[in-house]
């Protein structure tokens, strides 16, 4: 679980093709490698990746054909910078809000319009997402945990602070860029549960309820 409070611009140093259509990511990210150890799991642009490997301020991780499809680290060629961040530790504060690094779609930055303090900037993302997001609600683009300004029928707009615009990958990202989109999980479960509960309201059976725990 992570906050999309980005800790570090790394850098992609190799993508190394593997059995099938998966592949070896090497990343340069020092902070978020000075503690790394196998097994530990670090954003990479929004993407849940595995530590394979930690020496020197590089970490290695093996990224799926279905990773690689569904998100925009395909994309990604050595030299390329990237959003990085360690999964939160428990007790620790939430800075943005709760992202599980689970890709939902590749979206589009289709325009930007400079002001004095912020930047606004407009994405297109998926008809399927569309329905997730909603003004002042939360969205993860590229790792970085955002507040909707915009919602249209398939396009959001979100405002960028110069410390976003500076310190992450989105302050570079130009016209017609993908970037890698994952909505609030919390509306995903909401539209599970009411569906659920109209399905069973429309076939006449009574909502299954919690357990209390007692033994009859």
């Amino acid at each position: 679980m992570f906050t999309g409070i980005v800790e570090e611009l790394g850098e992609i140093v190799r993508v190394t093709a593997t059995a099938g259509d998966s592949a070896l990511v090497a990343v340069r990210g020092p902070l978020v490698t000075s503690d790394a150890r196998h097994g530990d799991s670090i954003a990479v642009n929004g993407v849940c990746l595995t530590v394979v490997d930690a020496a020197d301020g590089v970490f290695t991780a093996d990224v799926m054909g279905e990773t690689l499809r569904r998100s925009a680290l395909g994309a990604l060629s050595p030299g390329d910078p990237v959003n990085l961040e360690r999964a939160a530790a428990l007790g620790s504060r939430l800075g943005g809000h709760l992202v599980q690094g689970h890709v939902d779609g590749v979206g589009e930055l289709i325009s930007r319009e400079p002001a004095e303090q912020w930047e606004t900037v407009r994405f297109r993302l998926p008809a399927t997402l569309a329905r997730y997001v909603v003004e002042k609600g939360s969205i993860t683009i590229d790792g970085v945990s955002l507040t909707v300004a915009e919602v249209g029928a398939d396009e959001f707009a979100v405002g960028l602070i110069p410390t976003t615009l500076k310190l992450t990958t989105l302050g570079a990202k130009g016209v017609g860029d993908p970037v890698n989109l994952e909505v609030d999980v919390l509306a995903k479960y909401v539209e599970r549960l009411l569906g659920a509960r109209l399905a069973d309201e429309a076939s006449g059976a009574s909502p299954a309820s919690p357990s209390t725990g007692e033994v009859a």
